[in-house]
């Protein structure tokens, strides 16, 4: 068999076993991740809010690229773990989401979350905790 062969039965390979680890941890973990379940709940809430933060000129130029670099992923038809798998489908981008919320909190502060969300303060406060904030202090 050619060289290239092996290395494409290699690649495949690796690919499987990490997905699989993924599903794997993905699926033990629907209480671990900080409130997995509810964003995956909050996604259409959430793509309005990335999609105004990306917009919004105040924001780092960095971060803007970041979050329509995001909005392109979740667009994608390519997925870590497919979104026709119910609750898993969309576990990995509710992680995605996170990594992205929380790197736009350490480069803009989280002032433009509150300002750009569109949902209830309910998931305002899913979203705080996704983005690693902890919840203002009331009194």
């Amino acid at each position: 068999m050619p060289w290239w062969a092996d290395l494409l039965i290699s690649l495949g390979a690796a690919l499987l076993v990490v997905w699989i680890a993924l599903m794997i941890v993905l699926s033990r973990s629907g209480r671990g991740f900080g409130g997995l379940a509810e964003a995956a709940r909050l996604l259409p809430d959430l793509l309005r809010l990335v999609s105004r933060l990306a917009r919004d000129p105040s924001l780092p130029r960095g971060v803007r690229i970041r979050l329509w670099l995001l909005l392109g992923y979740l667009a994608s038809p390519l997925d870590i773990v497919p979104d026709f798998i119910p609750v898993l489908g969309y576990a990995d981008d509710a992680i995605v989401v996170a990594i992205a919320l929380r790197s736009v909190v350490r480069a803009a502060g989280p002032e433009p979350l509150g300002r750009h969300w569109p949902g209830s303060a309910q998931g305002l406060s899913v979203v705080r905790r996704l983005a690693g904030l902890d919840e203002p202090s009331t009194g």
